[in-house]
């Protein structure tokens, strides 16, 4: 079987609209020539037939949320037997709310990635920039995005130590100013990096961003020669990203990220997009999909209104439907064409009994 992933926002003659790739999915995955041991073991048990029985992004939720498996299964049993022979990487959830999540990966992301940089264009990033990545790299795949990304727009991309699960630690045992000392040493090495090197496109987290805001050298240097930044990994307050769109850095195009391992990268859109509000993401289509639904029916909110964050995996690589995220969001509606939701003002989502530390990612 041939399975061509495109984004419904692809104008290209034969591209997949959403509901003939989420079937084709399913017949990958759910396939005993091409599906993963982790799928065909559970097709049995589920009830249904995935492959007839679910024709809509609303059927999704017949299936359970299994992320949870993802924090022990063995990665072989993730890998689809179509998929054979190809290179696969493994990549971890940042273990905000428990031990870490693996997902397996091989071209999908690479894909969403061509998609997104025509997203950073629409924004004025600059081409032929060197790029700064102020955020984790292995096991988080969010380092090796940023350099596919650096990489394909003619730079390359710069990186340093960077540990969120240690911030994470030290905030969750009241070391406060250990982790704060932590930001510190994670901005001292940006600031070797600065010195010597030509960086025009930063990729940071909010905490880390207010930080180096704070710094009066470092942030001089950048703010003369930064053309693209890039801010991602936690929450910004709507007072904050104006002051770093207004005052900090005024002549830089700054975009917004929203995403993780499990659902890949949401951008910004352009400015303008929806009136009202100031970041709208979207998901790569149909690959990936968010529904924003009331937490406490499990039903999809009205536009305008605010909800918990729903991702459906839908890729050739992976498949991992109707997992319920640690985001609150709006959802501020659903691009013609397309089956899931665009998104604004993201914040964090506390289900009952537990305690969301974001740190500095």
């Amino acid at each position: 079987m041939s399975l061509e992933l495109r984004s419904p926002l692809d104008k290209e003659v034969g591209s997949l609209s959403g509901e003939e790739h989420l079937r084709a999915v399913l017949e990958w995955h759910f396939g005993e020539q091409t599906g993963s041991p982790f799928w065909l073991r559970k097709a049995a048990g589920l009830g249904f037939d995935p492959r007839t029985d679910i024709t809509t992004l609303a059927d999704l939720r017949h299936f359970p949320d299994v992320s949870e498996e993802l924090r022990k299964v063995p990665v072989d049993d993730l890998f689809p037997a179509g998929c054979a022979g190809r290179p696969f990487g493994v990549y971890e959830s940042g273990g905000t709310l428990g031990t870490p999540k693996r997902i397996v990966e091989s071209s999908s992301r690479t894909r969403a990635l061509d998609w997104v940089s025509s997203v950073l264009t629409d924004h004025g990033f600059p081409m032929g920039s060197h790029w700064l990545h102020i955020g984790p790299t292995g096991p988080h795949i969010v380092g090796r995005s940023m350099r596919t990304l650096a990489e394909a727009r003619g730079g390359v991309c710069f990186t340093i130590d960077f540990d969120p699960r240690w911030v994470k630690r030290l905030i969750a045992d009241g070391r406060r100013d250990e982790a704060d000392a932590y930001v510190q040493h994670v901005l001292d090495q940006a600031e070797l990096i600065v010195e010597t090197q030509r960086v025009g496109v930063l990729f940071i987290t909010p905490p880390v961003l207010e930080a180096l805001c704070a710094r009066p050298e470092l942030h001089d240097r950048l703010k003369g020669q930064l053309r693209g930044l890039i801010w991602s990994g936690t929450s910004i307050s709507p007072t904050t990203l104006r002051l770093v769109e207004e005052e900090f850095f005024p002549d830089t195009a700054v975009v917004g990220l929203y995403g993780n391992s499990l659902m890949g990268i949401a951008p910004q859109l352009p400015h303008g997009s929806y009136d009202g509000y100031r970041c709208v993401f979207r998901t790569h289509q149909p690959q990936a999909m968010v529904e924003v639904i009331d937490p406490d029916n499990g039903l999809r909110v009205p536009v305008g209104e605010r909800g918990r964050v729903l991702v459906h995996l839908l890729s050739q690589d992976m498949f991992l439907p109707n997992v319920a995220e640690r985001d609150s969001v709006i959802r501020v509606g659903t691009p013609e064409g397309a089956l899931g939701d665009d998104i604004a003002e993201i914040r964090p989502y506390s289900p009952a009994g537990s305690t969301i530390i974001e740190g500095v990612y």
